[in-house]
C-alpha cells in the first residue's frame, strides 16, 4: 500500500510538472476572461474564400487572401465578364446568367451553389448586396461554410432600423426622434410629421449607404419624396419599409471602425470625418476627425464600443453618429460589413482590416492579434476620395462610356484602391459609379491635402465624365483646407465647388479622339477647295535680333533708319532680343504725346495686315493662331518699327470660334507675349464690336476695356454706314475705358468714285463733311477705310490732300485693297497727299482681295524722303514664310477664280474682306459665283448704295445668296417685296437695327418690307451685365464670346471640353490628320511636347459601330474609339460646321 502511494505521489509530481508550464501556454494563449466567456477553440483553417462581390472591393479581398496564402474565388455576372476583378482571383465563375446585373449578384442558391462545389471554406460578402442579409448569412453557415462577418442574429438587429434604435437604446446611446416601427404607408409619415417640426428624414429601413434616403422640408413634399425614397429603397435593398426621423440640421459624419472577436471582446480604430457628401453619398473622408475635442472623441469611440459588445458584436462593422453643432451625438446606424471607408482606419493604425476580418472568422481572439485598445493609437492624418463616373455639373448624374485612359497617382504616402479599370473598359449604368478611392497618408491634415491636390492633378481619365475637376476645386476651397469642422451641407453651400476647373481631363486623349475622329471622320474644319495640305513644317529664323534702346533714343533711329545704309553698318549689329518699338513709346508718352511726335517724323509708317485682314481676305480668316505664333518672334526682332500689326477684330473672332476652334482671346495674349513691342491694332466695328448687331454703351465699354487690358493698343473704329453719332460713340466707349492709354483711328469707310461725276452720292463734299464732324469730335488719327479696292490715284490724291490741307497736325492712315492691280498705285499716291500711315502685307499674302505687297512700297519709297526704313531683305524672308504656308497648308481655302487683278471690283464692289467668305457661302449652297457677285450688285442698288462694311456688307450678300436661290430680278423683289419673306439681316437692316444709311433707306422698298413685318417688333437682347455669372467659367474673355457669338461659342466650349486643345496641333494635322505611320510632335507649352504616332484604324466596325485607331503617344500605346458617321469617304458630323 505504501509502496502504492509513494508510486502514485510520484506519478502526481511528474504530472505536475508536465501540466503547469503547458497550462501556461494555453493561458498565454487563451487567457481567462473576466466576462466569463469560454476559452476560445483552436483556429479553423481556411484554404479557400469566396467572395461574393464585384469590382473594387472583390480585387481587395482577393489580395488581402493572397497576402494570407488564401486561394480566392470571385464570381462576376455576364454584364461584368470584362471587369478586371475576375482575373484578380486564383478561380471566378458566371453567375445569375440572364438575370438582370444586380440580380445576379443577389442569387444566394447560385452563390452557395459555386461555394460547395468548389471547395470553398468561407465566404466574405464586401460590401452593398448581400452583405447585410441575414438569410445570406444563414444561408452560408448552414451550407457548413464560415460567414465573414457578423452573426446572423445581430445582422436581424442591425438590418431592422427599428431593432436597432432599441439595441441603442438599451445600451444607452443617444438616438434621434423617429418612428419606433418601419412604415409603408405614406399616412403614418404624415401622422410623425405633425407631432414633430420640419424638416423630417426618411430612411430606408432595411438598408443603409445613403439609398433610400430623403429630406422633407415641408408637408407638400411628403408625397412626392417617400415615394422616392421607397423605389431607391425597393431597388437597394428588396424592401421598401422606411423610417422617419427628425432632420439635424447642418450635422457632421462621424463613424467609428470597430472589430470585435467571438468572445465578447471589441476595438475601435478611432474615428473618420464623412461629412463631405453629396444625396448622402460620401465623396471624401478624414481620418481622424479634425476640430473635433478629445472628450467628444473618447465618448463616441467608448459609446461605440459598449454598444458593439452589447450586441455580441463580431468581425468588422462601422457605428455611424451625427454630431451637431453643440457636439451632441446621435446615433444613425450599425453598418454590421466592411466599409468603403475602411481604408482611412488602415492608414492611420497600421492595421490590415481585411486580414482582421479573416482571422477573426478562423476563430483568433483579438489578443491573439495583438489589437488591445491600449496599443491602438492613430498617427498623422488621412484622406479619402472617391474618384466616381459622374458629372458634378448635372447633380452628379453618373457618367458611362468607353474609358480611353486611366492613369493613378500612387506613390509614397499615396495609395489607390480601384476596379483596376483599363482603356477599353465599357462603363455600365448597372453598377456603383466608384472608379477608384485615392488614399493618402501623412503626419499632418494640411500636408494630406497637399499630397491629395497633388495625387488628383496626376490622375488621369479620359472617356468617361468623372468628378475629379470637382475633387480639385475641393482641395483648393479655404475652408476646406483649413481644418474647419465641415458639415454635411458643405457641397450644398458652395455651389462653386461644382464648377470646372482649368483642369484639363485627360487633354493627351482628347487630342487624339480629335486625331482619330479626323482620320475616321473626315476633317472638322471644311475643305472647300479639294486640295490637302502638304506634309511640311513652314519655318523662319527666330535668332536673328536687334539691340534694345531707349525710347528718346528709338525716336531719333526711327529717323535714322529711314536713311540708305549697308548691312554692315554697326549700328544694326544683332545685340539684344525684341528691340524696342512704338508700343514702348505709346506706352512711355500716352497717346496724345505720341501721336504729335509720330506726326513730326519724316518717313511713312507701315501696319501689317498679315496677321489679320490678308489672311481673310485670301484665305476666308483661316489662319491659325499656331502659324502666327511660328513668325511672331521674326516680326517682333525684324519689323520693330512697324507702326502697328493689325491681328485682331473683324472677322477674327467668329472664325476662331466656328472653325479654327480656338478662343480669339487667347490668340491676342499668345501673341502679345511673343511680340511685346509693336502695337496691336484691332478693327472695331462701333457699336457692333465684332459682331453683327449693335450693342448698349455698358457692353461696348466692357468690350474695349478688356481688349485694352489684354493687349490692344490702338483701336480702328468704323461704321458700317458711317453714322458719325456711332462712330463717336464708338470712340468715346475706347477713351473713357483705357484712359487715353490707347490711339482711337476714326474712321471713315470709302465708297462711290470721286473720278466719276455720275457718282455723285459719295461726294468730295460728303467725305469733308464726315472728316470735321470727326475731328470736332475729338479724333487724333484719321483712317480712310477702302474695303472693295475702289479708291483709283486719282481719288486718293484729291481726297488724301483735301484732309492734309485742312488738319494738318492729324494722323493720317490709309487701308486700301488690290481688287483691281490699282493699289500699290494708290497708297502711294496717299503716301505723296500727305497720309502718315499705309496698310500693307506680305508680299506673298498681297494683291487681289488682300493689300499692296509690303516689299513693293518699301522699295518704291527707299530712295525718296518718305522711306520706311525696313531692309528688303527681311520683307523676302518674311514673304517666303508666307508663301509656304498659304501655298503648302491653306490651299484648300484659297480663292481660285482670282488668279490676277480685276477691274470687277469697280463693278461689284465687293469688299476684299469678304470676296473669299461669300465664295465659300456660296460654294455651300450649290450656286454660281458669277451669278452672286452680278445679283450683289443688284442687291446693293436695292438697298440704296450703301456702304459696304461689315455687318452692311453682310446685308447685301444675304440678300444676293437670296435672290440668286429663288431667281429674283430686281424687279421681281420691287413688285413682291411685301409678300416676299427676306432674311433676318435684310429685314432687320430695314428696321434700322445698324442705323440708317446716308440719305435714307429707300421708301418704297422698306415700307413694303416693314409692312410685311407689322406684327414682329425688332427683339433687342438683355443689357449685359459685366459681372453676370455664366454657364462655364467666370473669365470675362468667355463672356464676351458668348454675348456676341452664343451659338458659335456653345458649340466652341463643347468642342473644347470633348476634343481638348486642338490649336496645338501643327496645321496639317489639324485640318486633315496625320498619315499612318508618320510621328509629330505637339507642343501645348514650352517645355511640354507630346510625341505621337499612327499606327493603324481597323478595317471592321465593332458591336458599337465604331472604328478604332491606334496610336503611340509619347511611347505609349493608346487607341480611340471613333463612331463612323456613314459610308463613304466624305462625312459630315453634327459637330461639324458649313
Amino acid at each position: 500500500m505504501l509502496g502504492f502511494l509513494g508510486a502514485t505521489r510520484h506519478a502526481m509530481k511528474s504530472l505536475t510538472r508536465w501540466i503547469r508550464p503547458n497550462l501556461l501556454v494555453q493561458q498565454q494563449r487563451f487567457p481567462v476572461r473576466r466576462c466569463g466567456c469560454k476559452p476560445p477553440p483552436p483556429p479553423k483553417t481556411m484554404e479557400k474564400i469566396l467572395i461574393a462581390n464585384r469590382s473594387e472591393v472583390a480585387i481587395r479581398v482577393a489580395r488581402a487572401c493572397n497576402e494570407m496564402g488564401i486561394k480566392s474565388v470571385g464570381i462576376y455576372s455576364e454584364q461584368d465578364k470584362f471587369s478586371a476583378h475576375r482575373t484578380k482571383v486564383d478561380q471566378a465563375f458566371l453567375v445569375g446568367k440572364g438575370m438582370p446585373p444586380v440580380a445576379a449578384y443577389l442569387n444566394i442558391p447560385e452563390i452557395i451553389c459555386i461555394a460547395k462545389n468548389n471547395n470553398v471554406d468561407a465566404i466574405h460578402p464586401g460590401y452593398g448586396f448581400l452583405s447585410e442579409r441575414e438569410d445570406f448569412a444563414k444561408a452560408v453557415i448552414g451550407a457548413g461554410l464560415e460567414f465573414i462577418g457578423p452573426a446572423p442574429n445581430v445582422l436581424k438587429t442591425l438590418g431592422d432600423k427599428v431593432l436597432a434604435r432599441d439595441a441603442a437604446l438599451k445600451a444607452d446611446v443617444p438616438i434621434i426622434p423617429g418612428t419606433t416601427e418601419p412604415v409603408t404607408d405614406v399616412d403614418k409619415v404624415k401622422e410623425f410629421c405633425d407631432e414633430v417640426e420640419f424638416p423630417v428624414i426618411l430612411k430606408a429601413a432595411f438598408g443603409g449607404g445613403g439609398r433610400g434616403m430623403r429630406m422633407v422640408a415641408n408637408k407638400d413634399a411628403i408625397e412626392e419624396n417617400f415615394k422616392r425614397a421607397q423605389s431607391e429603397a425597393l431597388a437597394s435593398f428588396g424592401k421598401d419599409d422606411m423610417l422617419v426621423e427628425k432632420y439635424i440640421d447642418r450635422p457632421r459624419h462621424i463613424e467609428v471602425q470597430i472589430l470585435g472577436d467571438k468572445y465578447g471582446d471589441v476595438v475601435h480604430l478611432y474615428e473618420r470625418d464623412c461629412s463631405m457628401q453629396r444625396r448622402y453619398q460620401k465623396v471624401i473622408q478624414i481620418a481622424p476627425a479634425q476640430d473635433m475635442s478629445v472628450s467628444v472623441r473618447d465618448a463616441i469611440t467608448e459609446t461605440s464600443v459598449r454598444l458593439a459588445k452589447s450586441l455580441g458584436y463580431s468581425n468588422a462593422g462601422t457605428v455611424e453618429f451625427l454630431l451637431d453643432k453643440d457636439d451632441n451625438f446621435y446615433f444613425i446606424e450599425v453598418n454590421p460589413r466592411l466599409q468603403v471607408e475602411h481604408t482611412l482606419s488602415e492608414e492611420i493604425t497600421g492595421i490590415d482590416v481585411v486580414q482582421s476580418q479573416i482571422k477573426i472568422a478562423q476563430g483568433k481572439s483579438l489578443t491573439e492579434l495583438g489589437l488591445c485598445q491600449e496599443k491602438i493609437t492613430p498617427q498623422g492624418c488621412a484622406i479619402q476620395c472617391h474618384l466616381r463616373t459622374e458629372d458634378p455639373k448635372r447633380n452628379f448624374q453618373p457618367s458611362t462610356g468607353r474609358l480611353d485612359v486611366f492613369t493613378d497617382p500612387a506613390s509614397i504616402g499615396i495609395r489607390v484602391d480601384s476596379s483596376c479599370p483599363y482603356p477599353g473598359l465599357q462603363i455600365s449604368p448597372d453598377y456603383d459609379s466608384l472608379l477608384a478611392k485615392i488614399i493618402v497618408h501623412t503626419a499632418t491634415y494640411k500636408s494630406s491635402c497637399e499630397k491629395m491636390r497633388r495625387a488628383l492633378e496626376e490622375t488621369q481619365v479620359s472617356g468617361v465624365t468623372t468628378n475629379l475637376p470637382f475633387l480639385l476645386n475641393v482641395f483648393d476651397d479655404k475652408k476646406f483646407l483649413s481644418g474647419e469642422a465641415l458639415e454635411t451641407n458643405f457641397i450644398d453651400d458652395n455651389p462653386q465647388l461644382l464648377e470646372r476647373n482649368s483642369y484639363q481631363t485627360c487633354r493627351d486623349m482628347k487630342i487624339l479622339r480629335f486625331i482619330g475622329e479626323t482620320l475616321v471622320n473626315g476633317p472638322m474644319t471644311p475643305l472647300y477647295v479639294n486640295v490637302k495640305p502638304v506634309n511640311v513644317d513652314p519655318v523662319i529664323d527666330r535668332t536673328v535680333s536687334k539691340f534694345e534702346t531707349s525710347c528718346a533714343d528709338f525716336v531719333s533711329d526711327m529717323n535714322e533708319r529711314s536713311k540708305i545704309r549697308t548691312d554692315t553698318d554697326e549700328k544694326y549689329l544683332i545685340k539684344k532680343p525684341q528691340a524696342n518699338g512704338y508700343r514702348k513709346l505709346l506706352q512711355v508718352m500716352g497717346a496724345g504725346e505720341f501721336v504729335t511726335t509720330v506726326r513730326k517724323l519724316k518717313h511713312v509708317l507701315l501696319t501689317d495686315t498679315t496677321f489679320r485682314d490678308a489672311h481673310q481676305s485670301l484665305l476666308a480668316t483661316r489662319v491659325r493662331t499656331y502659324d502666327l505664333k511660328k513668325v511672331s518672334p521674326f516680326v517682333a526682332n525684324r519689323f520693330n518699327n512697324l507702326y502697328s500689326l493689325e491681328m485682331w477684330g473683324g472677322a477674327v473672332s467668329h472664325t476662331c470660334l466656328k472653325f479654327l476652334k480656338e478662343c480669339p482671346w487667347e490668340r491676342l495674349a499668345e501673341l502679345r507675349e511673343l511680340i511685346p513691342n509693336i502695337p496691336f491694332q484691332m478693327i472695331l466695328r462701333g457699336n457692333s464690336l465684332v459682331g453683327y448687331s449693335n450693342y448698349s454703351p455698358a457692353e461696348v465699354g466692357a468690350f474695349c476695356r478688356l481688349a485694352s487690358q489684354a493687349g490692344i493698343d490702338i483701336f480702328r473704329v468704323f461704321d458700317p454706314l458711317n453714322s458719325v453719332p456711332n462712330l463717336v460713340k464708338g470712340m468715346d466707349a475706347v477713351q473713357q475705358v483705357t484712359g487715353g492709354s490707347t490711339i482711337v483711328e476714326a474712321t471713315i469707310c470709302y465708297a462711290g468714285d470721286l473720278t466719276n461725276p455720275n457718282k455723285k452720292k459719295y461726294s468730295l463734299n460728303y467725305y469733308e463733311d464726315l472728316a470735321k464732324q470727326l475731328v470736332e469730335s475729338g479724333a487724333q488719327v484719321l483712317c480712310l477705310k477702302d474695303m472693295a479696292g475702289l479708291l483709283k490715284p486719282t481719288a486718293a490724291k484729291l481726297l488724301i490732300g483735301s484732309f492734309r490741307e485742312k488738319y494738318p497736325n492729324i494722323l493720317i492712315h490709309v487701308h486700301t485693297h488690290d481688287m483691281a492691280g490699282t493699289g500699290v498705285a494708290t497708297t502711294l499716291a496717299c503716301v505723296k497727299a500727305g497720309a502718315d500711315i499705309v496698310d500693307v502685307a506680305a508680299d506673298s499674302m498681297s494683291g487681289i482681295c488682300s493689300q499692296p505687297a509690303m516689299g513693293t512700297i518699301v522699295s518704291c519709297l527707299e530712295n525718296t524722303d518718305k522711306r520706311c526704313g525696313i531692309d528688303l531683305h527681311d520683307v523676302c524672308d518674311y514673304s517666303s514664310y508666307w508663301r509656304k504656308v498659304r501655298e503648302e497648308l491653306y490651299a484648300p481655302f484659297e480663292c481660285t477664280d482670282l488668279k490676277a487683278a480685276s477691274s470687277e471690283a469697280y463693278l461689284y464692289e465687293i469688299p476684299g474682306g469678304q470676296y473669299t467668305n461669300l465664295k465659300f457661302r456660296t460654294m455651300s449652297f450649290g450656286l454660281d459665283f458669277e451669278d452672286v457677285k452680278r445679283a450683289y450688285r443688284t442687291a446693293n442698288f436695292l438697298l440704296g448704295d450703301i456702304i459696304k462694311c461689315t455687318p452692311s456688307s453682310k446685308v447685301v450678300a444675304d440678300l444676293a445668296i437670296f435672290m440668286t436661290q429663288e431667281k429674283l430680278s430686281y424687279r421681281d423683289v420691287m413688285e413682291n417685296a411685301d409678300k416676299i419673306i427676306f432674311p433676318k439681316s435684310v429685314t432687320e437692316f430695314f428696321q434700322g437695327s445698324i442705323g440708317e444709311p446716308y440719305q435714307g433707306f429707300p421708301k418704297k422698298l422698306q415700307e413694303k418690307v416693314l409692312d410685311s413685318l407689322k406684327d414682329h417688333a425688332l427683339e433687342r437682347k438683355a443689357e449685359f451685365d459685366p459681372i453676370m455669372a455664366c454657364d462655364y467659367r467666370e473669365d470675362e474673355p468667355f463672356k464676351m464670346n458668348k454675348l456676341i457669338f452664343p451659338k458659335a461659342t456653345k458649340k466652341f466650349m463643347k468642342f473644347r471640353d470633348e476634343f481638348g486643345p486642338v490649336d496645338k496641333l501643327p496645321t496639317r494635322i489639324f485640318l486633315n490628320g496625320p498619315n499612318i505611320g508618320e510621328e509629330f510632335s505637339c507642343e501645348f507649352k514650352t517645355g511640354d511636347t507630346a510625341y505621337v504616332t499612327t499606327l493603324s484604324i481597323s478595317e471592321h466596325l465593332n458591336d458599337h459601330g465604331e472604328r478604332t485607331v491606334f496610336f503611340l503617344y509619347n511611347g505609349q500605346l493608346r487607341s480611340a474609339a471613333v463612331d463612323v458617321l456613314y459610308v463613304g469617304w466624305r462625312r459630315c458630323s453634327s459637330i461639324r460646321e458649313v
